[in-house]
């Protein structure tokens, strides 16, 4: 008797979420999937997206940390592929509620971020903002990804994403 081919995986996803998906939450999609490799399907939105990626984001990932996110665009929540969330993280600096809602079931986190955009000065200094941030993601994500989180029920992975937001 033939042994039937094993039932296809799918990785679990993780959403960053933020206003207007130019900043933060494009620092935390393609960090994280970098750090991250093949475990998860990684994306990021706004709802009200700028329709444009801060150049600063896209110059710390490749000075920092030789990552390309030329491919990087802000889009909507509603441009997501379809398929479920195991994780949505809001990426916000004041309250949640100013961040996205995300309706659907995944287990949620708010980690609040300064805005690195909103930051005036020398073009030293605002970069410096957006390494700063991209640094403290960094420390998140590897403290994340020591953790079994694709065996993780919902609750847990709440709970673990939670604790890694102070």
């Amino acid at each position: 008797m033939q042994t039937p081919p094993p039932e296809p995986t799918t990785k679990p996803a993780v959403l960053f979420l933020c206003t207007g998906n130019s900043a933060r939450s494009v620092l935390a999609e393609f960090l994280f999937r970098s750090l991250a490799r093949d475990r998860f399907r990684v994306e990021s939105a706004g709802s009200r997206p700028t329709g444009r990626v801060n150049p600063h984001a896209l110059s710390v990932l490749q000075k920092v940390y030789g990552i390309d996110a030329s491919s990087a665009r802000s889009k909507r929540i509603d441009e997501l592929p379809s398929g479920p969330f195991a994780a949505v993280i809001t990426l916000c600096d004041s309250a949640a509620a100013e961040c996205p809602i995300w309706p659907y079931p995944a287990a949620r986190a708010h980690w609040p971020f300064p805005d690195p955009a909103a930051i005036e000065g020398t073009l030293e200094e605002k970069e410096q903002a957006f390494a700063d941030v991209a640094r403290a993601l960094e420390g998140r994500f590897r403290s994340l990804l020591a953790l079994p989180v694709e065996a993780l029920a919902r609750p847990q992975l709440e709970a673990e994403l939670r604790k890694l937001s102070s």
